[in-house]
């Protein structure tokens, strides 16, 4: 199981993109299955955060998977999936 929270992710896109578009919450079950491009984060966002929870979380997630991932539950269940390096905190 992933460690990662869909809050959490939230605050990790927050952190390294910005907030999401005007009148999109990144909260609540909704939000599981809304796409990424819904709530302005494209694929460079995407990959921008997965370098983050790399190094934060010790997770390496293919680049080709994380483009695939197109809403927050596929991108959390990719995480969930994918064994752990080690965290470099």
């Amino acid at each position: 199981m992933s460690d990662i929270t869909l809050a959490e992710l939230g605050e990790l896109l927050l952190e390294c993109v910005g907030a999401p578009e005007e009148g999109m919450a990144f909260e609540g079950e909704d939000a599981l299955d809304t796409p990424f491009l819904e709530f302005g984060y494209d694929s460079l966002a995407l990959l921008q955060v997965t370098s983050v929870i790399n190094r934060k979380y010790g997770i390496v997630l293919d680049d080709d998977a994380v483009g695939e991932a197109e809403t927050p539950r596929l991108l959390l269940q990719l995480i969930a999936a994918t064994p752990r390096a080690g965290a470099i905190r």
